[in-house]
């Protein structure tokens, strides 16, 4: 009996990323063509892709991707923009009409550069006027969202199968050194556009997989920093999580990961190194809030590197292969193997461990 579509994968969406730890440059037909195994992982309420190195050409401006639900809440909030950067460009992101993506909003993208005066003004630096753009476009203004704010990198996502979705923002024609991708399977929050992954702020972003129990207290512990949960998904946690940790307090990666997928207990008890006992102490009671827990699967993009993330527990699948230069992350091994039919030291990293890949300093 053919089963193929009629039955739920009960540990999907499905996530998948490839690097390049040389900085080479690649199309996105790679990172579509992992997502075509793993179809029946998503139900085609969300698809989406991250792409490192993609805009070369303004590399020094920060790209806002944006949609909008009509031509005067651009105008609106294009004001709005305007008293906080210098617009150094703005377009239409190109798409294709095919018909497996339809009722799209429109679908924007500014490179922007933040007004000294403004900076000085609010004496804060220009990632944080960033920040704090694009929580007060998402969480105030109707009809406007900000789904991508990183320089020289961009996400592009959207409502459909990601493969289909791949197609329809024309991601052949863009050249990145690291891609991330993501087919949803919504199971308690809608499908729409702003809900797909990845999400993105600055140059962060995260594809996930699983359902995070802790949602509650880590939005509540996270919301006190200014930070605003909108976007109708768990998912949007992590992203703010993440850049609290990274930019705000000046966390390392795997410090972070020390604190979102922290050891048990006993696991630290039983570490016999005493000064990375008292961190992991430490860290574990300064940032209760931020454990998540339930399972989950991440990957985390960041200029010049990715990271690969199990829960604790590894209640979700995920794999990380190599090849040359390359090193590929998904959740199942049939992706890494439509990237790279002749991938080698394929493995499925312990959970609560993270896999930190690096472009070499330079490269990109």
């Amino acid at each position: 009996m053919k089963l193929e579509g009629q039955v739920r994968i009960p540990s999907g969406c499905a996530i998948a990323a490839v690097i390049s730890r040389e900085g080479r440059r690649m199309t996105g037909r790679d990172i579509i063509r992992a997502m075509k195994p793993m179809h029946d992982r998503s139900n085609g309420l969300g698809g989406g892709f991250a792409g490192y190195g993609i805009y070369p050409e303004y590399r020094d401006f920060y790209a806002l991707h944006m949609f909008f639900d009509s031509r005067d809440t651009r105008k609106s909030c294009e004001v709005f923009l305007k008293e906080r950067f210098e617009i150094m460009k703005s377009e239409s992101i190109p798409t294709r009409k095919i018909p497996a993506i339809t009722d799209e909003p429109i679908i924007w993208r500014y490179f922007v550069a933040p007004l000294r005066s403004v900076l000085s003004a609010r004496q804060i630096d220009e990632k944080e006027l960033v920040v704090r753009t694009v929580v007060r476009i998402n969480s105030e203004m109707p009809g406007a969202y900000v789904f991508s704010s990183g320089k020289n990198m961009g996400a592009f996502k959207a409502v459909g199968f990601p493969e289909d979705v791949g197609v329809f923002y024309r991601l052949e024609e863009y050249e990145g050194y690291a891609w991330t991708a993501h087919g949803r399977y919504p199971t308690n929050t809608p499908g729409w556009w702003g809900g797909a992954h990845p999400f993105g702020l600055l140059d962060y972003t995260v594809v996930h997989n699983g359902e995070i129990s802790s949602y509650d207290a880590n939005r509540r512990f996270i919301e006190m920093f200014g930070y605003r949960c909108t976007l109708q998904t768990d998912t949007e946690v992590i992203t703010y999580i993440m850049d609290y940790l990274l930019r705000v307090q000046g966390l390392t990666l795997g410090e972070t990961a020390s604190v979102i997928a922290a050891p048990f207990w006993e696991t630290i008890g039983r570490k016999t190194d005493d000064e990375d006992r008292a961190k992991h102490i430490f860290l574990r009671t300064m940032f209760p809030s931020l454990l998540i827990t339930g399972p989950f699967s991440i990957v985390f993009g960041f200029q010049g590197g990715l990271m690969a993330l199990n829960d604790r527990l590894k209640l979700r699948s995920m794999v990380v292969g190599e090849k040359d230069d390359r090193v590929y992350i998904a959740s199942e091994e049939a992706a890494i193997r439509a990237m790279e039919p002749d991938a080698e030291k394929i493995w499925a990293p312990a959970g609560g461990e993270p896999v930190i890949v690096r472009v070499k300093e330079g490269r990109y």
